[in-house]
């Protein structure tokens, strides 16, 4: 595949250009046949690590975990968003945190500014799923939509359960805000979002597929110039070190674990056996790079 990588450095006032933890603010470049792919920062979520660890035993996970150098109670995975040019369609696949999920994301401003490209010049939003960090920065600080020139587009099934009444109810209360934050900014697109299925070629070059367990309706998409692909899979594959080693291992951050468990290690098995680069919303280096075999699990290899 001829792949062009090159980081993107820069200065903005008195910092760097993009803000992920020990990534050296740098955002991930490359070509898909005539168009350009970039990864977008924007920026850290910072969680407690059982979040992350759910029902998983801590001692069985943890050394797994100190191999990448998480020891700590806390994690600060990056948000990696993907912009996508051809020529005809600038394309942004989800929307970022916006100011009202964590102060330590809502960037995306910035790293647009960064790459040239105002929200004004995006043709078309494809949201992965409806948690915070992907979908809440539709809107702005004034509850206007930030990307007004563009069609959005999320997976029928994704849309119908975040815009289901009894959603906050049964999402669990940890997950409440979540439910209330996607119905309040889903019905401000209402009039302008399309429902897309599994398969569906939404756009020239590129083709939804079903993802769910992460959350019900998770959606990835594969962008393909001829025999060449890049799968752009949000948090179906979550992180770069239990969802790789252990990937038949229970996620807390999935909301149906069995279906992401069979979800990951489907999408493990393709990436690797094909060698098709992916970007992963909460992988490090900016979360493009491909997946290898490694021990009778896997490994991802940053494209850096």
């Amino acid at each position: 595949m001829p792949l062009t990588r090159r980081h993107i450095m820069g200065a903005m006032g008195a910092g760097a250009l993009f803000g992920w933890p020990g990534a050296g603010r740098a955002a991930t470049e490359m070509t898909l046949g005539t168009a350009r792919i970039i990864t977008l920062s924007d920026g850290h979520l910072t969680l407690p690590r059982e979040f992350m660890l759910g029902d998983l035993d801590p001692e069985k996970a943890g050394p797994i975990l100190a191999e990448h150098g998480i020891t700590g109670d806390m994690l600060e995975p990056p948000c990696n968003l993907t912009l996508y040019q051809d020529g005809t369609n600038t394309v942004l696949f989800d929307a970022g945190s916006g100011s009202g999920f964590m102060p330590s994301a809502g960037e995306l401003r910035s790293a647009l500014d960064a790459a040239g490209v105002a929200p004004d010049d995006i043709s078309h939003v494809l949201f992965t799923h409806g948690h915070p960090d992907h979908l809440w920065g539709l809107l702005d600080d004034f509850d206007e939509l930030l990307f007004a020139n563009a069609a959005h587009m999320i997976g029928q099934v994704e849309w119908d359960y975040w815009t289901d009444p009894d959603t906050v109810d049964t999402i669990g209360e940890d997950r409440a805000s979540f439910a209330v934050g996607a119905a309040r900014r889903l019905a401000a697109i209402e009039d302008r979002i399309e429902r897309i299925g599994d398969g569906d070629e939404v756009l020239p070059g590129i083709v939804a597929h079903a993802t769910f367990g992460h959350t019900p309706g998770h959606m990835s998409f594969e962008i393909r110039a001829g025999s060449d692909a890049v799968m752009v899979v949000g948090d179906a594959i979550g992180n770069d070190h239990l969802a790789f080693a252990r990937p038949d291992w229970p996620s807390g951050a999935d909301q149906d674990t069995e279906t992401g468990i069979a979800t990951r290690m489907r999408l493990l098995d393709m990436l690797a056996t094909e060698q098709m680069p992916m970007v992963g919303f909460h992988l490090p280096d900016g979360g493009l790079g491909r997946v290898e075999r490694a021990d009778g699990a896997y490994r991802f290899v940053p494209e850096v």
